[in-house]
């Protein structure tokens, strides 16, 4: 099991290869030591013959290798199963540290090199490309990137075992400490032997679905081992990169990038997240903000030890002091004794004052009412020690407190509410039947609703009354708004600030989460006719039909001068949400991104005549099939017009545990993040004019058109479609898998409109057709192509100069090469009937076959994937190790699919499934 590495010359890549080695020749160990060495002579032979069939497809060894594995007997099958699994695990782990390496590597240059992608890389490009420091100025007031943590159920990995990882990952860290002795070295390996025995019989397999509290739990987890710490030294990059190219100016970055949550407030499709649970949701947000605040100013009372009889420390402290022994009673064990310390006395008061906003008893003075108090004290702090210059001790512990503070309030992360635009109409249909206002709401025509909904919004009177009864689903929808309302005057205005309207299909819709705000208070017209908004509704665009209509939707809206109101209250920004997993899911990969192109630029339009700035949510999932790819890629790959009112970027499932799990990482990420959030700010100020764009915007919308066709045709159209999808692929199973707290449909029922983009997504990764992110591209691209060689050179021209159709085309190649229809085609034969099986995987296989020949033809390459050798290669040595388990899920989906029929069933065997399921998606990185 030592294989895989990444092949490279250098010293670096080296020791990625040692570290795979090394883990590998542990897990080798402990096979042995749990199964003897009957079980790692199995595996390896399972794992010369997969490595085998990779190099030269062989029909007999093809034979005999699915011999091998359909014979192993169930004890064995199990373990060769989780031996596959855990090597995946560890190793993704020697590949994250590897990225840790590298940048450490560029670190150890003492600036020599500056790291490709790197906030340095990006501020040195402005001042190369003569930017004046008020130009810089500019730029970063006009930053703003959120990343919102969901809890969509992608995560396939329990919070046990990602703990394990982060064990192990620190502990190979340690190899590369060239200090360590002989002895030391031993130690270390004898305790990761300790960790991978404790991965090896530790369950992978949650016993039950996580609740909304566990799930909001394990949101929080990242934010206390990470994000807190990692995220102020990002900023602190940021102004030390500026202080180094544009010298003479004291930077404080206004606040550009932060993080926000759907956990506990996403209820669409949900019953779960109630509004009860929203609210504890904040108050554990806002617990751990005020613990990690308190945890720092403790460190801080061992660090600030300054003695009034050496320095002078400035008469506002002394004040402030003064004012707080006045307001503030502490316990005799709180009370700083020594009266020649004046900042350990003043950070006895700031701990008590904060420990006091966890007290809802605790009132006035005696609690921080409002993070901007905290900050005024720390700020009070920093004054005082700049005065007796100890300037140094104030940048390194102050500045970065009084940052945290900016970014994280004491809310941690604003919480964004969801819910189905069907639930506002249900609730408001029945309040306006109670009150006689109107009897068949639903029923009106769309201006109608809008003409009512518009004077609701104008009447100051109430529209509910506390003495009427209405329905639980309609009582909840009001008890949300009220809890917000509640969480804004008790957490402070930013701990909810959007409202999500799923599947948003006209004006009305908005406009009805506008009237329920008004009748809680968070919209408000006074007397002289100023409206005051705290809560903004958002529409999210999902399906095709939606995005088309985006534009006109918007326009009507801000055409009313109460919604043009609201919005002036809202700074004259108006966020929207554009789903990328349901589009895709709509209308195939290529109709998706280009419908989505076209909606961004068509109501980015709208926007400008209407003097609006707009801030796009982009609704990407962790996988190729719902938009998925890394996050300075994502900010790159946005139209350069349509990023001034900032972008906001969903963070789901297993990308939240790779990206953020280990700080080194999350900082790499995020510094690349920054980096590219800059580029993307410095290409919107200096556009340039590309004469051939408007040609080529044509051919992509000709090609979106042909490539819809295609993939409705099969999806849609074919009567046969949607059993061959059920019966060849792990669907059914993967809703057993118990890893998030919302149901996989939208509704109890078996159409394919009510299934959810990720178990569709998931099913078909796992099956290794990844059919969602490439199907029917194929078709579209030589429609244009017809084989005509200036065609192709438009294409290829297309390819270098057009970013849209560049990063289409090469989110097509990654999605090819995880893809395989050798293996894909033996889930395939999961299917019963053998007409349907033929003509559809046909089709498939077809249309795979012409997707690759124009992707290489565009491209010029002889491989998929040849422009991304690094990637490329580690798919590619990933395979044989992937390919054993999805022909042992095969063979176990089969077995358990015939027992079900039966009407029995095997608690063992579904364990496989699952474990299976979980080695797959460890191996191709992606779930749904």
């Amino acid at each position: 099991m030592t294989e895989l590495t990444v092949t490279a010359k250098s010293s670096s890549n080296n020791l990625l290869r040692r570290d795979v080695r090394f883990l590998g020749n542990i897990l080798g160990e402990v096979l042995v030591h749990q199964g003897g060495n009957e079980l790692l002579d199995i595996v390896e032979k399972i794992r010369e013959t997969s490595k085998s069939l990779r190099s030269v497809f062989l029909p007999e060894l093809f034979a005999d290798f699915k011999r091998i594995v359909s014979t192993l007997d169930p004890d064995n099958r199990h373990q060769v199963i989780r031996a596959f699994a855990i090597y995946f695990q560890l190793v993704n782990i020697a590949e994250q540290n590897h990225r840790i390496r590298r940048k450490r590597d560029y670190e150890r240059s003492a600036g020599e090199s500056v790291q490709p992608g790197s906030i340095e890389s990006a501020v040195r490009d402005l001042k190369e490309r003569n930017f004046t420091y008020e130009e810089v100025q500019e730029i970063l007031e006009s930053l703003s990137l959120e990343l919102v943590m969901t809890a969509h159920p992608t995560e396939a990995m329990r919070r046990a075992i990602l703990d394990i990882h982060k064990r192990i990952s620190e502990d190979v860290m340690l190899l590369d400490n060239p200090t360590l002795t002989f002895r030391e070295r031993e130690q270390l390996r004898e305790k990761l032997l300790n960790e991978v025995i404790t991965l090896w019989q530790t369950d992978e397999l949650r016993d039950r679905k996580p609740t909304v509290l566990d799930e909001v739990r394990n949101g929080m987890y990242y934010f206390h081992e990470t994000l807190f710490h990692i995220l102020p030294e990002v900023y602190q990059e940021l102004e030390r990169c500026l202080s180094k190219y544009y010298p003479g100016s004291d930077w404080h970055v206004p606040t550009y990038l932060r993080f926000g949550s759907w956990i506990g407030g996403d209820r669409d499709g949900n019953p779960s997240v109630t509004a009860d649970v929203t609210w504890k949701t904040l108050e554990m947000q806002r617990k751990l903000a005020i613990r990690e605040y308190q945890h720092i100013l403790t460190g801080l009372m061992k660090n600030l030890s300054f003695s009034a009889t050496i320095v002078n420390v400035s008469d506002e402290l002394k004040q402030s002091i003064c004012t707080d022994r006045e307001n503030v009673t502490l316990k005799k064990m709180e009370i700083w004794h020594n009266e020649k310390e004046p900042y350990r006395i003043k950070l006895a008061y700031m701990i008590a004052k904060m420990a006091h906003v966890l007290d809802s008893e605790m009132t006035g003075k005696e609690r921080y009412q409002s993070p901007e108090e905290f900050i005024e004290d720390l700020q009070i702090i920093d004054r005082s020690l700049r005065h007796h210059y100890a300037d140094y001790v104030a940048d390194t512990y102050i500045k970065k407190l009084i940052r945290q503070a900016e970014l994280f309030g004491f809310h941690t992360a604003t919480l964004d509410i969801r819910q189905h635009s069907q639930e506002h109409e249900n609730a408001m249909a029945e309040i306006l039947a109670k009150m006689n206002v109107v009897s068949n709401y639903s029923e009106l025509e769309e201006e109608d609703k809008i003409e009512l909904l518009n004077k609701l919004l104008n009447d100051p009177r109430p529209l509910t009354t506390p003495y009427q009864e209405y329905s639980d689903s309609t009582e909840e929808c009001l008890e949300v708004f009220r809890t917000v309302y509640r969480a804004q005057k008790e957490f402070g205005v930013n701990c909810v600030s959007s409202y999500l309207i799923s599947m948003a299909e006209g004006a009305s819709d908005i406009m009805e989460v506008m009237v329920f705000a008004k009748e809680v208070g968070l919209f408000s017209k006074d007397n002289d006719g100023k409206v005051v908004a705290t809560l903004q509704a958002v529409p999210l665009f999902e399906t095709i039909e939606d995005l088309h209509a985006a534009p006109a939707i918007m326009r009507r809206l801000f055409n009313l001068p109460i919604y043009r109101e609201g919005l002036r209250a809202m700074n004259d920004l108006q966020e929207i949400m554009l789903g990328y997993s349901d589009s895709n899911k709509d209308g195939g990969a290529v109709t998706a991104n280009w419908e989505l192109q076209v909606a961004m630029k068509d109501i980015t339009a709208v926007g400008n005549e209407y003097g609006i700035k707009l801030k796009y949510f982009h609704g990407r999932g962790g996988s190729l099939g719902r938009g998925g790819m890394p996050l300075n890629r994502s900010i790159m790959a946005q139209p350069a017009n349509t990023i001034a009112g900032g972008i906001k970027i969903t963070e789901q499932g297993e990308v939240i545990s790779s990206r953020y799990s280990l700080k080194g990482i999350a900082y790499r990420s995020l510094d690349q993040a920054t980096s590219a959030l800059i580029r993307a700010s410095i290409n919107a100020r200096t556009p340039q004019e590309n004469t051939q764009e408007k040609e080529w915007e044509e051919i992509s919308a000709n090609i979106s058109a042909v490539s819809q066709k295609k993939y409705q045709d099969l999806i849609f159209r074919d009567p046969d479609f949607l059993s061959f999808f059920k019966e060849s692929t792990p669907l059914p199973e993967v809703g057993e898998l118990n890893i998030g707290s919302r149901p996989s449909k939208r509704k109890n029922s078996d159409r394919f409109e009510d299934l959810r983009a990720i178990p569709w997504v998931f099913a078909w990764t796992q099956s290794r057709y990844l059919l969602p992110a490439w199907y029917a591209a194929g078709t579209g691209l030589q429609s244009f192509y017809q084989g005509n060689e200036d065609n192709l050179k438009t294409l290829q021209d297309m390819y270098v100069n057009y970013p849209f159709f560049t990063s289409m085309i090469d989110t097509l190649q990654m999605a090819m090469a995880k893809a395989d229809l050798i293996i894909a085609k033996e889930y395939s034969l999961m299917t019963k009937n053998d007409v349907a099986r033929e003509r559809i995987f046909g089709l498939i296989k077809e249309e795979f076959k012409l997707t690759k020949e124009m992707v290489l033809k565009i491209t010029g390459q002889q491989e998929i994937l040849d422009n991304q050798p690094v990637l490329q290669e580690s798919i590619r040595l990933r395979n044989p190790y992937v390919d054993p388990l999805s022909y042992l899920q095969v063979q176990l989906l089969n077995e358990l699919r015939d027992l079900r029929e039966k009407g029995e069933d095997d608690p063992d065997l579904l364990r496989e499934v699952l474990l299976t399921i979980n080695g797959i998606a460890a191996g191709l990185r992606n779930t749904g």
